[in-house]
Formats: structure tokens, C-alpha cells, sequence
């Protein structure tokens, strides 16, 4: 990411690409990253920058961006970013491959901040110019492979802007510069934002692998003993556990309710000890720990972060019966339970409603407190729905659990 300078506006060029959650921007899709590459008058790239935005709803296909929601909870929002990447395109001819959607989006975003810019944007299209250069309108891809133009990472902000700057570059290496000043002198000084800012935040900067949530939990001496405070700490952590995927919501929850219960680490590492070794007793109750069983235990001791020793040990020999009794139930939903689905699923929502009415469950399409469950494209999600039942308890789960849930009947 280039040194960022808020003096007076250069001319050039200021390359910029977002992914976003559609392809709608006046209505609900919103940027969830953006990238921006300034180049001189004559096409040298001069710098870069990139951020995640959070855009407090869901994020649409994520199998296109691969942008999960965990990755987007410490980026800022748009509004939080605009002050900074106003000042990056200002005095710039805006550039973009397919550019009347990317100013879209721009425009739609600053739109919700009541921002003006003033006058149009001065702008260049290197879709449209690869028309006049290569014949036809073709995708990023194909006009980067034309000029032999490395695209790694394609959908990501930031690789997309620097090959459309490098292609930008190619372009202008073919024509005479005196083609763009009129271009370049019409760019408009762009008027200040004057709301808060916050740091970039580009994909790098995005834990590969969370840390453990336990590590999370502070230390406390003397620790809390009441064992109605450890029952509902223990609850928490098999509702959590209910997908076997702890979402960084769910970690979260976690560590706020041991600090609210004056939960210390050690006690929160003795109670995931506990309650893993009555999973492991359920398993062995019929004598055998089939290989299912053995896979469900082993990504438990992942999730809770139990020992290699402890987890070698359940296995190989039935736990003593624990000095302390430690309930594990099952998650059950009743015939006519109300079902809620969010995101956009791997298979059509209509599908899946279908499934849920043949199994005897009720989808609806609102989140209430008499819900029972709901299902998320991506357990992080942002959406409304996703954030209602998390204020109301309801537990939420991968599409990937109803599928086997489903499967399973």
C-alpha cells in the first residue's frame, strides 16, 4: 500500500476497482472493497492502496469474491474511508474496466453520505478502449493476456486495479499524450469529506487463522466456582458448537460472557476439558467409537483447543465418569419449528424452503423470537436477520449443517 499525502492533488490517473455484494448500487448491494492505483500523465505507476469496507449486510457470492464475513468485521465502513479515497482520486481522471459500474457504486456510496462532488467525474473506460485498440470490448482478462499482462487474483480490489493501470499504461504507450490533456485538465478538485476516518484495511492484514478464543479469556485469581455461572458459560459453548464451527460472533460471545461471569482462562480451559470428555463418554456409550464419532471428536478438541494427550486418551480407553456431571444434550427441532434463511446459498433459497416443508419445518422469511433456527450462507453473516438473532439467542448455522441435518432424517 502506497504512502498516503493529503497535499495538493497531483494530475494523473486514479485507477480504481470494488467488489462488491451485487450488481445493483442504487438499491441494496453495497462496496465491500475498494482499491485505487495513481499513475502519471503517461501511464507510470506511482502507488497503490486497497481496504475491506464493511457493509453491515451480507455479502452477497462469496464463491466470486472470496470475501467471508469473519474478514470484513474489523474493516471500516464506507463512510469511515471516504475522506481518504476522495482525496486519492481528486484532480484524477478516474479510470475502471467497466467503468460506468464502478462509478456506480461510487456514486451510490457517496450518495448515502449526502456527498456532491461537485461536477462529474472525469473519466476513461479501458473496456471501451479496448474496442479501439483490440478490436473489441473484451473482459479484463482477456485484454490483460492480449498484452501479455500478468492477472493473478482476479476479483481481488487490488489485483484488478493494477492490471487495469498496467493496461491503462499499454493503452497510452499507443496513442499521442496530447489525446488525454483535455481529459487530464478536466478533472475536478474534489470537495473535502468531513466525517471520521479509520485505517485502511486491506486483505493482508486479515488474521490467516484467528487465535484461539480461550487465549482471549483474561486470567483471573481468585476465579468464579458457582456452578450456575459455569452451566451457562457450558450452554453458550454447545449452542456455539451446534454447526461445529465457531464463528467469530461466537467467539466473541464466548470471551464477553466468561469476562460478564468472572470466568477465568483456567476455569473456561477445565470446562472445555469437561465437557469434551462427556462428548467422548456419549461416543463410547455402545462400546465402540465408530470413525464418524471419532472425526466429530477430533474437530471438537480443535474448536476448544483441547490437548493432543487428552485427545489420545478418550480415544483409545472410555473416560472415567467426571467428579462433576456435565450435560450434553442434542439440538432437536420439533415438527413445525419456524426455520429463517439468510445469504446467498450454494443452492436456490427456494429449494432449500422446499426441503425444510417436506421435512416438516416452516420457513419464514422474518426473524422473531419464536424462531427456532437460522441458517446463514456464511455463519458471520451481517445481515439484519443475522444480527436480530443474535440480540434473541437463536442459534445460526452453516447451509452445510442443514444440508447434513437434512440428509440425516
Amino acid at each position: 500500500m502506497g504512502n498516503f499525502s493529503s497535499g495538493a492533488p497531483a494530475r494523473g490517473f486514479a485507477t480504481i476497482d470494488f467488489e462488491t455484494t451485487g450488481l445493483f448500487a442504487e438499491t441494496t448491494d453495497r462496496a465491500i472493497e475498494v482499491a485505487v492505483v495513481h499513475s502519471d500523465p503517461d501511464g507510470t505507476i506511482t502507488g497503490q492502496w486497497d481496504t475491506l469496507i464493511n457493509p453491515q449486510r451480507d455479502l452477497g457470492r462469496q464463491d466470486i469474491h472470496r470475501i467471508a464475513a469473519r474478514d470484513i468485521l474489523n474493516a471500516p465502513i464506507f463512510a469511515n474511508i471516504a475522506g481518504e479515497l476522495l482525496e486519492l482520486l481528486s484532480g484524477r481522471v478516474i479510470v475502471a474496466h467497466n467503468a460506468s459500474f464502478d462509478l456506480r457504486f461510487l456514486n451510490g456510496e457517496l450518495g448515502r453520505l449526502d456527498y456532491w462532488p461537485g461536477e462529474q467525474f472525469a473519466y476513461a473506460c479501458t473496456m471501451r478502449l479496448a474496442r479501439t485498440h483490440l478490436g473489441s470490448g473484451l473482459a479484463l482478462a482477456d485484454c490483460c493476456d492480449a498484452f501479455g499482462i500478468p492477472l493473478e487474483n482476479a476479483h481481488r480490489a487490488s489485483a484488478d486495479a493494477y492490471a487495469t493501470a498496467q493496461l491503462l499504461e499499454a493503452f497510452l504507450a499507443s496513442t499521442s499524450g496530447a489525446e488525454w490533456e483535455p481529459m487530464l485538465a478536466s478533472a475536478p478538485i474534489l470537495p473535502a469529506f468531513s466525517g471520521d476516518r479509520a485505517p485502511w484495511f486491506a486483505r493482508e492484514h486479515v488474521a490467516t487463522s484467528a487465535p484461539g478464543f480461550l487465549a482471549r479469556i483474561v486470567v483471573r485469581v481468585p476465579d468464579v466456582a458457582e456452578t450456575h455461572e459455569q452451566a451457562e458459560y457450558l450452554a453458550l459453548v454447545e449452542r456455539c458448537l451446534l454447526d461445529r464451527y465457531l464463528s467469530e460472533h461466537e467467539k466473541n460471545a464466548l470471551v464477553a460472557l466468561a469476562e460478564k461471569l468472572g470466568i477465568g482462562r483456567d476455569t473456561a480451559e477445565r470446562l472445555h476439558r469437561d465437557y469434551f470428555v462427556a462428548l467422548a463418554r456419549l461416543a463410547w456409550a455402545d462400546g465402540v467409537v465408530t470413525d464418524e464419532e471419532r472425526g466429530d471428536l477430533e474437530l471438537v478438541a480443535a474448536l476448544l483447543s483441547i490437548s493432543d494427550d487428552l485427545m489420545t486418551e478418550v480415544l483409545s480407553t472410555p473416560p472415567a465418569e467426571p467428579a462433576v456431571a456435565i450435560a450434553v444434550g442434542e439440538f432437536l427441532l420439533a415438527p413445525g419449528d419456524e426455520i429463517v434463511l439468510t445469504g446467498e446459498m450454494t443452492h436456490p433459497r427456494s429449494s432449500w424452503e422446499d426441503k425444510l416443508r417436506d421435512a416438516g419445518f416452516t420457513p419464514k422469511s422474518a426473524v422473531t423470537k419464536r424462531i427456532a433456527l437460522v441458517v446463514a450462507a456464511d455463519p458471520d453473516s451481517l445481515s439484519g436477520k443475522a444480527r436480530k438473532a443474535r440480540d434473541y439467542g437463536i442459534p445460526i448455522v452453516g447451509e452445510s449443517w442443514l444440508e447434513a441435518f437434512l440428509s440425516s432424517r
